[in-house]
Protein backbone atom coordinates (compact mmCIF):
# COMPACT_ATOMS: atom_id res chain seq x y z
CA UNK A 1 0.00 0.00 0.00
CA UNK A 2 1.02 3.67 -1.34
CA UNK A 3 1.17 5.19 2.67
CA UNK A 4 1.49 8.25 1.20
CA UNK A 5 -2.57 8.44 1.03
CA UNK A 6 -2.60 9.24 4.73
CA UNK A 7 -2.69 13.18 5.42
CA UNK A 8 -2.83 15.78 7.85
CA UNK A 9 -6.73 15.92 7.69
CA UNK A 10 -7.81 12.56 5.49
CA UNK A 11 -7.09 10.06 3.21
CA UNK A 12 -6.71 10.93 0.11
CA UNK A 13 -5.37 9.32 -3.57
CA UNK A 14 -5.85 8.11 -6.99
CA UNK A 15 -8.10 5.16 -7.82
CA UNK A 16 -7.80 2.77 -8.54
CA UNK A 17 -3.81 2.57 -8.08
CA UNK A 18 -3.81 4.45 -4.96
CA UNK A 19 -7.18 3.40 -3.61
CA UNK A 20 -9.98 1.03 -4.42
CA UNK A 21 -11.98 -1.69 -2.49
CA UNK A 22 -8.84 -3.73 -1.18
CA UNK A 23 -7.15 -0.47 -0.01
CA UNK A 24 -10.63 0.49 2.01
CA UNK A 25 -10.61 -3.08 3.03
CA UNK A 26 -7.32 -2.86 4.83
CA UNK A 27 -7.98 0.61 5.99
CA UNK A 28 -11.34 -0.64 7.64
CA UNK A 29 -9.88 -3.33 9.41
CA UNK A 30 -7.26 -0.62 10.66
CA UNK A 31 -10.27 1.91 11.96
CA UNK A 32 -11.69 -0.79 13.91
CA UNK A 33 -8.55 -1.87 15.67
CA UNK A 34 -8.07 1.72 16.62
CA UNK A 35 -11.54 2.85 17.47
CA UNK A 36 -13.37 -0.45 18.42
CA UNK A 37 -16.60 0.90 17.20
CA UNK A 38 -19.98 -0.46 17.74
CA UNK A 39 -21.35 1.70 15.18
CA UNK A 40 -20.67 3.44 11.81
CA UNK A 41 -21.77 5.76 9.44
CA UNK A 42 -21.02 6.06 5.64
CA UNK A 43 -21.27 9.06 3.51
CA UNK A 44 -20.33 9.54 0.13
CA UNK A 45 -20.03 12.09 -2.26
CA UNK A 46 -20.81 11.52 -6.13
CA UNK A 47 -17.18 10.26 -7.23
CA UNK A 48 -17.26 6.90 -9.93
CA UNK A 49 -15.58 4.69 -7.52
CA UNK A 50 -17.63 5.99 -4.20
CA UNK A 51 -19.47 2.99 -4.30
CA UNK A 52 -17.13 0.38 -4.56
CA UNK A 53 -14.89 1.84 -1.38
CA UNK A 54 -17.99 2.20 0.44
CA UNK A 55 -19.17 -1.50 -0.14
CA UNK A 56 -15.63 -2.62 1.17
CA UNK A 57 -16.30 -0.63 4.39
CA UNK A 58 -19.66 -1.99 4.94
CA UNK A 59 -18.42 -5.34 3.98
CA UNK A 60 -15.81 -5.30 6.49
CA UNK A 61 -17.28 -3.52 9.47
CA UNK A 62 -20.60 -6.02 9.01
CA UNK A 63 -18.25 -8.95 9.51
CA UNK A 64 -16.71 -7.80 12.14
CA UNK A 65 -20.03 -6.98 14.17
CA UNK A 66 -20.31 -3.71 13.56
CA UNK A 67 -23.29 -2.14 12.93
CA UNK A 68 -23.64 -0.01 9.60
CA UNK A 69 -25.69 3.09 8.76
CA UNK A 70 -25.22 4.04 5.00
CA UNK A 71 -26.23 7.27 4.59
CA UNK A 72 -26.14 8.22 0.85
CA UNK A 73 -25.03 10.50 -1.19
CA UNK A 74 -24.41 13.51 0.72
CA UNK A 75 -22.16 16.73 1.00
CA UNK A 76 -19.01 16.91 3.65
CA UNK A 77 -21.35 18.89 5.63
CA UNK A 78 -23.78 16.61 6.55
CA UNK A 79 -21.45 13.91 7.66
CA UNK A 80 -20.95 16.86 10.49
CA UNK A 81 -24.44 17.03 10.92
CA UNK A 82 -24.73 13.17 11.62
CA UNK A 83 -21.96 13.11 14.09
CA UNK A 84 -23.16 16.06 15.90
CA UNK A 85 -26.87 15.38 15.90
CA UNK A 86 -27.18 11.23 16.07
CA UNK A 87 -25.04 8.92 18.29
CA UNK A 88 -22.88 6.72 15.67
CA UNK A 89 -19.39 5.91 17.20
CA UNK A 90 -17.72 6.77 13.98
CA UNK A 91 -19.19 8.85 10.85
CA UNK A 92 -17.32 8.27 7.66
CA UNK A 93 -16.79 10.79 4.33
CA UNK A 94 -15.89 8.89 1.07
CA UNK A 95 -14.41 11.94 -0.58
CA UNK A 96 -11.81 14.08 -2.35
CA UNK A 97 -13.33 16.93 -2.07
CA UNK A 98 -11.54 19.36 -5.04
CA UNK A 99 -9.70 17.18 -6.58
CA UNK A 100 -10.26 15.31 -10.41
CA UNK A 101 -12.44 13.02 -11.16
CA UNK A 102 -9.67 10.06 -10.40
CA UNK A 103 -9.31 10.70 -6.88
CA UNK A 104 -10.95 9.79 -3.72
CA UNK A 105 -10.48 9.50 -0.29
CA UNK A 106 -11.73 9.49 3.38
CA UNK A 107 -12.51 11.75 6.38
CA UNK A 108 -13.33 10.64 9.63
CA UNK A 109 -15.05 12.06 12.66
CA UNK A 110 -16.10 10.77 16.08
CA UNK A 111 -19.23 11.84 17.77
CA UNK A 112 -19.39 15.85 18.51
CA UNK A 113 -18.30 16.21 15.01
CA UNK A 114 -14.66 15.49 16.28
CA UNK A 115 -12.44 15.11 13.36
CA UNK A 116 -9.93 12.07 13.51
CA UNK A 117 -6.30 13.81 12.37
CA UNK A 118 -2.81 12.70 12.11
CA UNK A 119 -2.20 13.52 15.47
CA UNK A 120 -5.31 11.63 16.95
CA UNK A 121 -5.47 8.75 14.93
CA UNK A 122 -4.91 8.62 11.36
CA UNK A 123 -0.92 8.18 11.56
CA UNK A 124 -2.35 4.87 14.03
CA UNK A 125 -4.45 3.81 11.43
CA UNK A 126 -2.09 3.70 9.16
CA UNK A 127 0.91 1.95 11.00
CA UNK A 128 -1.84 -0.74 12.17
CA UNK A 129 -2.28 -2.08 9.09
CA UNK A 130 0.69 -4.17 8.81
CA UNK A 131 -1.54 -6.33 11.37
CA UNK A 132 -3.61 -7.50 8.83
CA UNK A 133 -6.87 -8.42 9.15
CA UNK A 134 -8.99 -9.00 12.28
CA UNK A 135 -11.11 -12.27 12.73
CA UNK A 136 -14.64 -12.28 12.14
CA UNK A 137 -17.31 -11.69 14.91
CA UNK A 138 -19.86 -14.69 15.52
CA UNK A 139 -22.65 -12.28 15.04
CA UNK A 140 -22.15 -10.08 12.15
CA UNK A 141 -23.43 -6.56 12.05
CA UNK A 142 -26.41 -5.03 10.25
CA UNK A 143 -27.22 -2.45 7.87
CA UNK A 144 -29.63 0.16 7.59
CA UNK A 145 -29.97 3.22 5.51
CA UNK A 146 -30.77 6.75 7.09
CA UNK A 147 -31.80 9.60 5.05
CA UNK A 148 -30.96 12.95 6.53
CA UNK A 149 -31.67 15.61 4.14
CA UNK A 150 -35.30 16.48 5.73
CA UNK A 151 -33.24 17.04 9.06
CA UNK A 152 -30.25 18.32 8.15
CA UNK A 153 -32.04 21.16 5.93
CA UNK A 154 -34.20 21.99 8.87
CA UNK A 155 -31.10 22.66 10.87
CA UNK A 156 -29.63 24.83 8.38
CA UNK A 157 -33.17 26.73 7.45
CA UNK A 158 -33.15 27.08 11.55
CA UNK A 159 -29.97 29.07 11.30
CA UNK A 160 -31.30 31.93 9.49
CA UNK A 161 -33.85 34.47 9.63
CA UNK A 162 -35.46 33.56 5.80
CA UNK A 163 -38.55 36.20 6.83
CA UNK A 164 -35.93 39.19 5.26
CA UNK A 165 -34.43 37.27 2.36
CA UNK A 166 -35.63 39.26 -0.71
CA UNK A 167 -35.84 37.79 -4.39
CA UNK A 168 -32.55 38.02 -5.35
CA UNK A 169 -31.19 36.83 -8.86
CA UNK A 170 -28.70 33.78 -7.86
CA UNK A 171 -26.72 32.08 -10.04
CA UNK A 172 -25.08 28.95 -8.54
CA UNK A 173 -22.42 26.62 -10.44
CA UNK A 174 -22.98 23.11 -8.47
CA UNK A 175 -19.76 21.41 -10.81
CA UNK A 176 -21.99 18.28 -10.90
CA UNK A 177 -20.94 18.38 -7.39
CA UNK A 178 -23.07 17.26 -4.19
CA UNK A 179 -24.09 21.35 -4.13
CA UNK A 180 -26.51 19.62 -6.93
CA UNK A 181 -28.68 17.97 -4.21
CA UNK A 182 -28.30 19.60 -1.60
CA UNK A 183 -28.89 23.21 -3.04
CA UNK A 184 -32.06 22.50 -4.35
CA UNK A 185 -33.50 21.20 -1.44
CA UNK A 186 -32.52 24.13 0.73
CA UNK A 187 -33.62 26.68 -1.94
CA UNK A 188 -37.12 25.20 -2.83
CA UNK A 189 -38.48 26.79 -0.23
CA UNK A 190 -36.96 30.57 -0.28
CA UNK A 191 -38.04 33.65 -2.69
CA UNK A 192 -34.20 33.59 -4.53
CA UNK A 193 -34.81 33.37 -8.00
CA UNK A 194 -31.99 30.96 -9.01
CA UNK A 195 -30.36 29.69 -12.01
CA UNK A 196 -28.91 26.30 -11.65
CA UNK A 197 -25.94 25.39 -13.47
CA UNK A 198 -24.42 21.74 -13.82
CA UNK A 199 -26.56 20.22 -10.92
CA UNK A 200 -26.38 16.47 -12.75
CA UNK A 201 -24.24 14.90 -10.22
CA UNK A 202 -21.76 13.32 -12.63
CA UNK A 203 -17.87 12.11 -10.70
CA UNK A 204 -16.78 12.24 -14.30
CA UNK A 205 -16.94 16.33 -13.71
CA UNK A 206 -17.87 16.86 -17.33
CA UNK A 207 -18.11 19.86 -17.67
CA UNK A 208 -14.98 21.52 -14.79
CA UNK A 209 -13.05 20.50 -12.15
CA UNK A 210 -15.08 21.23 -9.05
CA UNK A 211 -11.95 23.74 -7.62
CA UNK A 212 -13.54 26.95 -7.71
CA UNK A 213 -10.04 28.67 -7.12
CA UNK A 214 -9.18 27.62 -10.78
CA UNK A 215 -10.02 30.69 -12.44
CA UNK A 216 -10.85 28.83 -15.54
CA UNK A 217 -13.87 26.58 -13.82
CA UNK A 218 -15.41 30.07 -12.88
CA UNK A 219 -15.55 31.40 -16.55
CA UNK A 220 -18.99 30.02 -17.52
CA UNK A 221 -20.81 30.86 -13.84
CA UNK A 222 -19.24 34.52 -14.55
CA UNK A 223 -20.41 34.87 -17.93
CA UNK A 224 -23.75 33.64 -16.77
CA UNK A 225 -23.99 36.65 -14.25
CA UNK A 226 -23.26 39.03 -16.61
CA UNK A 227 -25.51 37.79 -19.12
CA UNK A 228 -28.48 37.91 -16.99
CA UNK A 229 -27.39 41.13 -14.94
CA UNK A 230 -27.47 38.83 -11.26
CA UNK A 231 -27.09 39.89 -7.87
CA UNK A 232 -24.61 37.20 -7.33
CA UNK A 233 -23.18 33.80 -8.30
CA UNK A 234 -22.41 30.73 -5.48
CA UNK A 235 -20.27 27.91 -6.35
CA UNK A 236 -19.15 25.09 -4.46
CA UNK A 237 -15.90 22.72 -4.27
CA UNK A 238 -16.98 18.84 -5.22
CA UNK A 239 -18.09 17.67 -1.78
CA UNK A 240 -20.04 21.19 -1.01
CA UNK A 241 -18.29 21.98 2.11
CA UNK A 242 -16.71 24.94 0.42
CA UNK A 243 -18.82 27.85 -0.96
CA UNK A 244 -17.50 30.96 -2.94
CA UNK A 245 -18.56 33.91 -4.23
CA UNK A 246 -18.63 35.81 -7.82
CA UNK A 247 -19.73 39.89 -7.01
CA UNK A 248 -22.05 40.89 -9.79
CA UNK A 249 -19.34 42.55 -12.13
CA UNK A 250 -18.30 38.87 -12.47
CA UNK A 251 -15.50 39.02 -10.19
CA UNK A 252 -14.23 36.28 -7.61
CA UNK A 253 -14.55 36.99 -3.79
CA UNK A 254 -11.50 35.99 -1.86
CA UNK A 255 -12.28 34.09 1.20
CA UNK A 256 -10.19 37.15 2.82
CA UNK A 257 -13.39 39.64 1.74
CA UNK A 258 -16.05 36.87 2.53
CA UNK A 259 -14.86 36.24 6.12
CA UNK A 260 -14.89 40.52 6.80
CA UNK A 261 -18.31 41.09 5.08
CA UNK A 262 -20.07 38.05 6.89
CA UNK A 263 -17.96 39.11 10.30
CA UNK A 264 -19.10 42.85 10.12
CA UNK A 265 -22.45 41.09 9.51
CA UNK A 266 -22.76 38.60 12.56
CA UNK A 267 -21.14 41.70 15.09
CA UNK A 268 -24.18 44.14 13.86
CA UNK A 269 -26.40 41.33 15.36
CA UNK A 270 -23.72 39.73 18.40
CA UNK A 271 -22.16 42.21 19.34
CA UNK A 272 -18.67 41.23 21.32
CA UNK A 273 -18.51 38.07 19.96
CA UNK A 274 -15.15 36.37 19.06
CA UNK A 275 -14.32 35.93 15.10
CA UNK A 276 -11.43 33.59 14.34
CA UNK A 277 -9.39 33.81 11.27
CA UNK A 278 -6.71 31.80 9.64
CA UNK A 279 -2.92 33.07 9.31
CA UNK A 280 -3.50 33.40 5.64
CA UNK A 281 -6.49 35.88 5.86
CA UNK A 282 -5.65 38.81 4.97
CA UNK A 283 -5.50 42.16 7.34
CA UNK A 284 -8.98 43.55 6.62
CA UNK A 285 -10.55 40.66 8.82
CA UNK A 286 -9.16 42.10 12.21
CA UNK A 287 -9.49 45.45 11.12
CA UNK A 288 -13.31 44.60 9.96
CA UNK A 289 -13.72 42.93 13.11
CA UNK A 290 -12.45 45.36 15.54
CA UNK A 291 -14.35 48.34 14.51
CA UNK A 292 -17.21 46.97 14.75
CA UNK A 293 -17.16 45.88 18.25
CA UNK A 294 -15.88 41.99 17.85
CA UNK A 295 -12.68 40.05 19.02
CA UNK A 296 -10.76 38.65 16.95
CA UNK A 297 -7.74 35.90 16.66
CA UNK A 298 -5.83 34.49 14.32
CA UNK A 299 -5.33 30.53 14.21
CA UNK A 300 -3.49 27.86 12.20
CA UNK A 301 -4.88 26.76 8.70
CA UNK A 302 -6.86 23.48 8.36
CA UNK A 303 -10.63 22.58 9.76
CA UNK A 304 -9.45 20.17 12.63
CA UNK A 305 -7.48 23.01 14.28
CA UNK A 306 -10.36 25.75 14.17
CA UNK A 307 -13.03 23.38 15.15
CA UNK A 308 -10.58 23.39 18.31
CA UNK A 309 -10.22 26.72 18.81
CA UNK A 310 -13.25 27.52 17.72
CA UNK A 311 -14.99 25.38 21.19
CA UNK A 312 -11.86 26.41 23.29
CA UNK A 313 -13.19 30.08 22.16
CA UNK A 314 -16.42 29.95 22.05
CA UNK A 315 -16.15 32.01 18.66
CA UNK A 316 -19.69 32.23 17.06
CA UNK A 317 -17.92 32.33 13.39
CA UNK A 318 -14.36 31.40 11.37
CA UNK A 319 -13.20 31.94 7.93
CA UNK A 320 -10.61 30.35 6.08
CA UNK A 321 -9.22 32.12 2.94
CA UNK A 322 -9.96 28.85 0.81
CA UNK A 323 -13.80 29.22 1.64
CA UNK A 324 -14.15 26.87 4.68
CA UNK A 325 -16.61 29.00 6.65
CA UNK A 326 -17.72 27.67 10.36
CA UNK A 327 -20.57 28.47 12.30
CA UNK A 328 -20.37 27.43 15.73
CA UNK A 329 -24.36 26.82 15.91
CA UNK A 330 -23.56 24.41 13.40
CA UNK A 331 -21.79 22.43 15.49
CA UNK A 332 -18.43 24.57 15.04
CA UNK A 333 -18.26 23.00 11.81
CA UNK A 334 -18.41 23.81 7.86
CA UNK A 335 -21.69 24.67 5.94
CA UNK A 336 -21.39 25.43 2.68
CA UNK A 337 -24.95 26.20 1.51
CA UNK A 338 -25.48 27.96 5.38
CA UNK A 339 -22.43 30.54 4.46
CA UNK A 340 -24.50 31.15 1.36
CA UNK A 341 -27.79 31.85 2.98
CA UNK A 342 -25.84 34.22 5.19
CA UNK A 343 -24.65 35.98 2.47
CA UNK A 344 -28.14 35.93 0.56
CA UNK A 345 -29.04 37.83 4.45
CA UNK A 346 -26.69 39.89 4.36
CA UNK A 347 -27.82 40.93 0.72
CA UNK A 348 -31.34 41.45 1.32
CA UNK A 349 -30.37 43.92 4.00
CA UNK A 350 -28.94 46.06 2.18
CA UNK A 351 -29.36 48.73 -0.70
CA UNK A 352 -26.03 47.90 -2.25
CA UNK A 353 -24.90 45.52 -4.64
CA UNK A 354 -22.37 42.94 -3.36
CA UNK A 355 -19.54 44.39 -6.06
CA UNK A 356 -20.03 47.76 -3.95
CA UNK A 357 -19.74 45.96 -0.44
CA UNK A 358 -16.10 44.52 -1.65
CA UNK A 359 -14.95 47.55 -3.02
CA UNK A 360 -15.23 48.69 0.54
CA UNK A 361 -13.47 46.23 1.90
CA UNK A 362 -10.65 45.23 -0.50
CA UNK A 363 -8.10 47.99 0.49
CA UNK A 364 -5.13 45.58 0.40
CA UNK A 365 -4.15 44.51 -2.74
CA UNK A 366 -3.27 40.77 -2.52
CA UNK A 367 -1.47 38.08 -4.71
CA UNK A 368 -3.90 34.84 -4.03
CA UNK A 369 -2.55 31.76 -2.99
CA UNK A 370 0.74 30.70 -5.71
CA UNK A 371 1.83 27.45 -5.67
CA UNK A 372 4.99 25.39 -6.77
CA UNK A 373 6.92 21.87 -6.45
CA UNK A 374 9.41 21.36 -4.33
CA UNK A 375 11.23 18.44 -3.51
CA UNK A 376 12.41 19.59 0.48
CA UNK A 377 9.72 21.84 1.40
CA UNK A 378 11.24 22.33 4.78
CA UNK A 379 14.68 23.55 3.57
CA UNK A 380 12.97 25.94 1.84
CA UNK A 381 10.65 26.93 4.02
CA UNK A 382 14.05 27.76 6.45
CA UNK A 383 15.37 29.41 3.74
CA UNK A 384 13.36 31.70 3.52
CA UNK A 385 12.36 32.24 7.73
CA UNK A 386 16.16 33.14 7.76
CA UNK A 387 16.08 34.79 4.97
CA UNK A 388 14.71 37.97 5.72
CA UNK A 389 16.31 38.57 9.19
CA UNK A 390 15.30 42.81 8.49
CA UNK A 391 11.46 42.19 8.86
CA UNK A 392 9.43 43.85 11.77
CA UNK A 393 9.06 40.47 12.30
CA UNK A 394 8.41 36.62 11.56
CA UNK A 395 5.66 34.08 13.05
CA UNK A 396 6.07 30.26 12.95
CA UNK A 397 1.93 30.34 13.47
CA UNK A 398 1.57 28.01 9.98
CA UNK A 399 4.46 27.89 7.82
CA UNK A 400 6.65 30.59 8.07
CA UNK A 401 4.68 34.91 8.28
CA UNK A 402 7.20 37.57 7.25
CA UNK A 403 5.86 41.23 8.23
CA UNK A 404 6.89 44.39 6.69
CA UNK A 405 5.19 47.69 7.82
CA UNK A 406 3.55 47.81 4.00
CA UNK A 407 3.68 44.09 3.16
CA UNK A 408 3.90 40.53 4.55
CA UNK A 409 3.57 37.48 2.92
CA UNK A 410 3.23 33.60 4.23
CA UNK A 411 4.61 30.21 2.87
CA UNK A 412 3.87 26.76 4.13
CA UNK A 413 3.43 23.36 2.90
CA UNK A 414 0.19 22.22 1.76
CA UNK A 415 -1.26 19.37 3.93
CA UNK A 416 -3.22 17.83 1.24
CA UNK A 417 -1.16 18.16 -2.04
CA UNK A 418 3.10 18.06 -1.92
CA UNK A 419 2.81 21.68 -2.56
CA UNK A 420 4.89 24.97 -1.01
CA UNK A 421 1.76 27.63 -1.39
CA UNK A 422 2.67 31.67 -1.10
CA UNK A 423 0.73 34.22 -0.03
CA UNK A 424 1.65 37.66 -0.32
CA UNK A 425 -0.54 41.17 0.75
CA UNK A 426 0.50 44.66 0.13
CA UNK A 427 -0.51 48.66 1.26
CA UNK A 428 -0.50 48.84 -2.91
CA UNK A 429 -0.24 47.16 -6.19
CA UNK A 430 3.42 48.46 -7.01
CA UNK A 431 4.62 47.18 -3.82
CA UNK A 432 2.33 43.93 -4.09
CA UNK A 433 4.09 43.43 -7.62
CA UNK A 434 7.96 43.78 -6.90
CA UNK A 435 7.51 41.76 -3.58
CA UNK A 436 5.62 38.82 -5.14
CA UNK A 437 7.56 39.06 -7.95
CA UNK A 438 10.48 38.77 -5.80
CA UNK A 439 9.35 35.67 -3.65
CA UNK A 440 8.59 33.65 -6.53
CA UNK A 441 11.88 34.27 -8.04
CA UNK A 442 13.60 33.26 -4.68
CA UNK A 443 11.46 30.67 -4.40
CA UNK A 444 12.23 28.97 -7.79
CA UNK A 445 16.02 29.92 -7.19
CA UNK A 446 15.60 26.91 -4.16
CA UNK A 447 14.47 24.69 -6.32
CA UNK A 448 10.73 25.58 -6.86
CA UNK A 449 8.97 25.31 -10.18
CA UNK A 450 5.79 26.96 -10.08
CA UNK A 451 2.52 25.53 -10.79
Amino acid sequence: MDTSIFKDYDIRGTYPNQINGQVAEAVAHAIVRKFQPKTVAICRDMRLSGKELRDAFVRVFTTLGINVTDVGLCGTEMQYFVAGTYEYDLVLMISASHNPPEYNGLKVVKKGPVAVTSDSGLYEIRDLISQGPLPPAANPGTVTELDVMDVWSKKVLSLVDTSLFKPLSVVIDAGNGMAGKLCPKIFESLPFKVTPMYFELDGSFPNHIPNPLIESNTTALKNKILELGADVGLTFDGDADRMFLIDNKGRMVSGTITTALLARYILAKHPGEMILYNAICGRIVPKVVSENGGKSKRVRVGHSYIKTYMRETGAIFAGEHSGHYYIRDFFAAESGVLTALMVLGLLSTQEKKLADLVDELDIYPASGEINFKVADIPAVVNAIKTGFSDAQSIDELDGVSVWYPTYWFNVRASKTEPLLRLNVEADTAEILKQKTDALVAKIESLGGQRK
